[in-house]
């Protein structure tokens, strides 16, 4: 047996990603197959979409745990600690069982690197097998899986779902998925399955693509606006409060604590998957629905860390999202100035990202977020200075810096954001927690 800590295990997982990304299902299928199938003992609730998909898995979750029973989550990326990708019952897969895990899988991994054929299995399939692995040994009644990138050649794709929920698609990775939304809608709909009836909140130019998708496989589509409905009645600081006409089930004054607008259309996503489990052997009362979706927690997104200042950090990372933050921002928060702390990635659209945010921004820290993709800050500076020379706009690199940069500068009525990736949002929230005990 491999002698391993845990810490090893993690640099040994992510040393896989110098070799890139490689999409298709070969490596997983074959890496599974080592492994006894494991995704076959489990059953399964399939997230895919471009924005939402974490945010809706933590409301079925949530709503799932309330009604007593066992549910794994995997999702992706991790907001504070590697262990957070795969978890039971809002519990992370103990370090132990992540070390056991990874040397059980590792000589395996090693095998089909060496095949000729199959080649290196990227971080993303090992990590899922893992994941997989870890599902099978706790047997939870149900995984609710998100999809990592894109859908038909993801790895998560090897499972049968019971249900299928799609949540927005609009642009993104179209260096890898496509260049419009019509060509991602193809890739994300690529986890439709035979057997598995699919609710989504797509709509534009993606929608057509599900449809013909479920007309071939022959399962039902249900869509959010026409099949289910949600309607905000109030919204503030602490929450919203919506009204939810569903496939079957009507309910009225739900609460979730989440924020934005576009937490609405997740958690009725949320709500009709959960009501065509409901066709399938589970069962959740209204008060239970209810409860769960009270303590639904999703960190990083337009989350209230301070209030005086107020601080808020989001992980806002493509257009789409940037205007869900937009909008969350102007309908929610009452505030003096707004002092914007940003870190993106390189291989987002920076113009259109930078154009949607900065009329809100009374001053910019440019601040570069942990990751080899994180853009240049003096390339951002250079863009802002055409697009807005106006507006105050400095360099902070360092995280903690930045951060403490935005605080001095800000007045009690004041906002301080912190947005642009998840990667700088974690660091952000890890600091400002810090600096609070």
């Amino acid at each position: 047996m491999i002698a391993l800590h845990y810490n090893e295990a993690l640099d040994w997982i992510h040393s896989i990603a110098r070799f890139g990304m490689n999409q298709g299902l070969e490596r997983i299928e074959a890496l599974l197959d080592l492994l006894g199938n494991p995704h076959r003992s489990c059953k399964y609730l399939h997230i895919g979409g471009t924005n939402g998909k974490g945010s809706t898995a933590a409301f079925v979750a949530a709503m799932l745990e309330e009604a007593g029973y066992r549910v794994g989550l995997y999702t992706s990326p991790y907001l504070v600690q590697f262990t957070n990708r795969m978890a039971i019952n809002g519990r992370d897969i103990p370090r132990e069982r992540l070390v056991e895990l990874v040397k059980k899988v590792k000589p395996l991994v090693e095998k089909i690197a060496a095949d000729p054929v199959l080649g290196q299995p990227t971080e993303f399939e090992v990590v899922t097998a893992l994941a997989f692995c870890y599902f099978a040994e706790e047997s939870p009644d149900i995984v609710v899986l998100e999809v990592g990138l894109g859908g038909r050649l993801d790895a998560t794709n090897v499972v049968q779902p019971l249900v299928t929920a799609i949540a927005t698609i609009s642009l993104e990775h179209t260096q890898v998925l496509g260049n419009t939304v019509e060509e991602i809608a193809r890739e994300k709909a690529g986890i439709i399955k035979n057997g598995a009836p699919v609710v989504t909140e797509a709509g534009g130019g993606a929608l057509p693509v599900l449809e013909a998708v479920c007309k071939e496989k022959q399962v039902p589509l249900y869509q959010l606006g026409k099949h289910f409905h949600a309607q905000i009645e109030t919204q503030d600081v602490g929450g919203q409060v919506f009204h939810y006409r569903g496939l079957s089930r009507e309910y009225h004054a739900l609460f979730i604590p989440l924020l934005g607008d576009y937490q609405v259309n997740n958690v009725a996503l949320a709500i009709a998957a959960v009501e065509l489990l409901c066709d399938n052997g589970f069962s959740i009362s209204e008060a239970t629905l209810r409860a769960g979706l009270e303590k639904t927690r999703w960190p990083g997104r337009l989350e209230v860390l301070r209030r005086s200042p107020l601080v808020v950090v989001d992980g806002a990372h493509n257009l789409e999202a940037f205007q869900g933050l937009g909008r969350g921002v102007r309908q929610t928060f009452a505030y003096g100035k707004l002092i914007l702390v940003l870190g993106i990635l390189s291989d987002k659209a920076a113009e259109n990202i930078l154009a949607e945010i900065l009329p809100l921004a009374d001053r910019l820290i440019i601040t570069k977020p942990n990751s080899p993709r994180a853009a240049n800050p003096e390339v951002l500076q250079k863009i802002v200075s055409g697009m807005m020379p106006e507006l105050p706009c400095e360099i902070s690199e360092e995280i903690p810096a930045a951060v403490d940069m935005a605080l001095k500068q800000a007045g009690d009525e004041d906002l301080v954001l912190i947005a642009g990736s998840l990667y700088l949002v974690s660091d952000a929230r890890q600091y400002l927690k810090s600096c609070l005990v």
